[in-house]
């Protein structure tokens, strides 16, 4: 039974009442003060203050210090008044007791109020956070695209000047090489005219020149042979992913296949307890076809068996992890889902063009289970993750911006 201090003193003005508790030797830690309109109590074990006012307060206004060896409570009057004593004069323990209960209880709903305003405080300072940033994003984008407007303006203006310079530059160029082209159809008459003249000359006179023949067939042997016509091989270095080679990451792309190939070696068929599986059983391909058949059926239960036994025969494979993290999702295991998409996350790396949908696909199933889990946050990282990978995805885009007006409170 705690020891009732009778040692206080107390002072008051019209508007205010001071009580000097003395805390004798007590930490100031482990001094527990309550105050309501018409009960205050100081309580540092093994000793108790309490005091059943004589008239009400307000509790909002009255303050207390601790230190120096006493507790000085500052109690702030509701009717300015001065008053004839500090606590009310009754022995009836009962109606001590009901003061004492109803103080407790209304410093419990002061507690449970203030409790709701910090949350309701910080849920608007989330919301305000959330949507400075969703603005200086949008205002980062916005700056960015007007950069490339920009430069597509400059780089068209540059590109029909030119066109304009190269239009204008053929309009000069055209009467010369009219004025060329004329040039040489006369040229080429005269020469033919003259050759078909000599050897009339010949054919006429029927003398033996045999020089101006070796001359005309000199001149003929002088022209150009035809050019040969030939083919060009081409060849092209071959690639196991569609991507060029300059746009590719090559190190990551033979990391990737390496992977794969030894997820598919790592088969543990050897354990005690599966040597009394059937062939195919053993095979974990043919267990996710299984599982991938269960769970379009919508029997997804045998679906998570059939990738669990395949699992168990090889940990390696993402797909496996994914496709059941997809069942507990239709299940409502939403931890479970969690777990196995991140599972999947951690499988698909490297990130290359290859596994690009696989990623996507986890991403967007741990989304679902953290939204359904009311994680809007962690939710939305997911899905903007997924939207990266397939960025023209409408689908993704409309749940992305659901999420966020389910954050904004819209």
């Amino acid at each position: 039974m705690p020891l009732q201090v009778t040692d206080y003193s107390w002072t008051q003005t019209e508007a205010t009442v001071y009580i000097h508790v003395p805390l004798k030797g007590a930490k100031v830690g482990k001094v527990d003060i309550l105050c309501t309109d018409e009960y205050l109590k100081v309580h540092y074990p093994p000793y108790l203050f309490e005091a059943f006012l004589h008239e009400p307060v307000d509790d909002d206004s009255s303050t207390a210090k601790v230190g120096n060896g006493v507790a000085v409570v500052s109690l702030a009057k509701r009717a300015h008044t001065m008053w004839k004593d500090l606590m009310i004069t009754t022995y009836d323990k009962e109606k001590k007791k009901e003061v004492r209960e109803r103080a407790l209880l209304k410093y419990q709903e002061k507690l449970s109020s203030e409790s709701r305003s910090k949350a309701e405080k910080r849920h608007a300072e989330k919301k305000y956070a959330l949507e400075t940033m969703m603005k200086l994003e949008k205002e980062e984008r916005d700056s960015i695209q007007k950069m490339k407007d920009t430069e597509r303006e400059k780089t068209t203006a540059e590109l029909e000047a030119w066109q304009l310079r190269q239009t204008q530059k053929a309009e000069e160029d055209a009467p010369v090489k009219l004025h060329s082209q004329e040039d040489n159809r006369i040229k080429l008459k005269a020469t033919t005219e003259k050759q078909e003249n000599g050897c009339s000359d010949r054919r006429t006179v029927k003398l033996g020149h045999r020089g101006r023949e070796a001359k005309c067939t000199k001149k003929q042997a002088d022209l150009p042979a035809p050019r040969l016509a030939g083919n060009i091989r081409v060849t092209f270095t071959p690639r196991v992913f569609p991507t060029a080679l300059r746009e590719s990451r090559v190190q990551e792309e033979e990391e990737w296949l390496r992977k794969q190939a030894e997820a598919r070696r790592a088969v543990n068929a050897d354990a005690e307890e599966l040597k009394d599986l059937k062939e195919e059983e053993r095979n974990p391909d043919w267990l996710k076809a299984k599982g991938d058949k269960y769970f379009a059926t919508g029997d997804y239960l045998s679906a998570v068996n059939a990738y669990n036994l395949a699992i168990r025969l090889n940990r390696k494979i993402p797909a496996l992890y994914s496709n059941r993290a997809a069942c507990h999702l239709k299940l409502r295991n939403l931890h479970k889902a969690i777990e196995d998409s991140s599972q999947a996350l951690d499988l698909l790396t490297p990130p290359v063009d290859a596994n690009a949908a696989a990623r996507a696909r986890a991403f967007v199933r741990r989304g679902s289970a953290f939204c359904q889990l009311q994680l809007y946050a962690e939710g939305l990282q997911d899905y903007q993750a997924a939207l990266k990978t397939d960025p023209h995805n409408e689908a993704l885009q409309a749940d992305i911006q659901r999420i966020r007006d389910i954050i904004q409170g819209k």
